[in-house]
C-alpha cells in the first residue's frame, strides 16, 4: 500500500472509498493513508460478489443485443445498457474509471458496476446492491443509505471529468434475498427493484480539498463522531492505563 507524503509531486492514488474513509473518520483515512495503520477488515460478501457477477453477465447479454433489461423495461427507464468501448476498463478495480484531480493532485478512481444510456445519449450510472433484509427495500432513506449516494454521486463525478455526458439521474438495482419463503430447494430467490437517485456532485471537489488538507498536516486530525474503530482504541488505551496505573 503506498503512504501519502506531503508535497509529493506524482498523483497521488486515492480511490472512492477512501473519499467515504474521509467522510466518515478523517483520524482513520490519516492512520491508513499516512501512517500505514489500516482498519481491521470483516469477511468479504461472496453472496454480493457472485450477485454483482451475475447481474453484468445478463444485463451484458440486453447491451449485445441492443435491448433494454426487462428490470429496466418495468421500471419505466427509457434507456438500453451502454455499449462503450472503456466500459470494460471502467467496471475493473485495478483500473475504474480515474482522473488526476488538479487541486488535490489526487488520482481519483472507482470501478462501475454498469453504464445504461437514455436517448438523448446521456449515460445513466447504475450501482448494484444485495441485501437479505426482511422487508422490501422501495427507497434509501436510512442513515446508512448516504454512503450509497455518495458513492454513486462520486462514479457520475468521475465520468462527467473525463468529458462524459452524464446524467444526474441514477439508479440502485437492489436485490433482496427472500428469507420469508417456506423451502430453500437448493437456491436463494432474489425480488429486485430499481430505485433512483438524483445525484448532486458538488461536495466532491470540496472533499477532495479538505483530505488533502488533512493529510498534510504533521498531527492526527479529530475522529469521526460515530467511527467505531476510532472509539473501540480510545476505549482500550484507557482501560489500560488504569490497569498500568492501578499496578504501579
Amino acid at each position: 500500500m503506498a503512504l501519502y507524503t506531503p508535497n509529493q509531486k506524482e498523483p497521488f492514488p486515492f480511490s472512492r472509498s477512501k473519499i467515504a474513509l474521509f467522510i466518515e473518520c478523517p483520524r482513520c483515512l490519516y492512520l491508513e493513508v499516512r501512517l500505514g495503520v489500516r482498519r481491521p477488515e470483516g469477511p468479504g460478501f461472496a453472496i454480493n460478489a457472485a450477485v454483482d457477477t451475475l447481474l453484468k453477465r445478463e444485463f451484458d447479454r440486453y447491451r449485445e443485443a441492443g435491448k433494454p433489461h426487462p428490470y429496466m423495461t418495468k421500471a419505466g427507464i427509457n434507456a438500453v445498457p451502454a455499449q462503450h468501448r472503456k466500459l470494460n476498463e471502467w467496471r475493473s478495480t485495478r483500473q475504474g474509471v480515474s482522473y488526476v484531480h488538479p487541486e488535490s493532485n489526487f488520482r481519483v478512481y472507482g470501478a462501475i458496476d454498469d453504464l445504461w444510456e437514455d436517448e438523448g445519449g446521456r449515460f445513466l450510472v447504475p450501482d448494484y446492491k444485495a441485501t437479505a433484509k426482511k422487508d422490501p427495500v422501495i427507497s434509501l432513506d436510512q442513515p446508512w443509505h448516504a454512503a450509497y449516494k455518495r458513492q454513486l454521486e462520486v462514479y457520475q463525478w468521475l465520468l462527467r471529468q473525463n468529458e462524459e455526458l452524464v446524467s444526474d439521474t441514477g439508479y440502485f438495482v437492489y436485490c433482496r434475498g427472500r428469507s420469508e419463503l417456506d423451502k430453500f430447494n437448493s437456491r436463494v430467490e432474489f425480488e429486485v427493484t430499481i430505485i433512483p437517485h438524483e445525484g448532486n456532485d458538488d461536495w466532491v471537489d470540496f472533499a477532495l480539498i479538505a483530505a488533502r488538507s488533512c493529510l498534510d498536516a504533521d498531527r492526527l486530525p479529530k475522529a469521526g463522531e460515530d467511527c467505531k474503530y476510532c472509539g473501540y482504541r480510545e476505549a482500550a488505551n484507557k482501560a489500560s492505563r488504569g490497569k498500568i496505573a492501578a499496578k504501579k
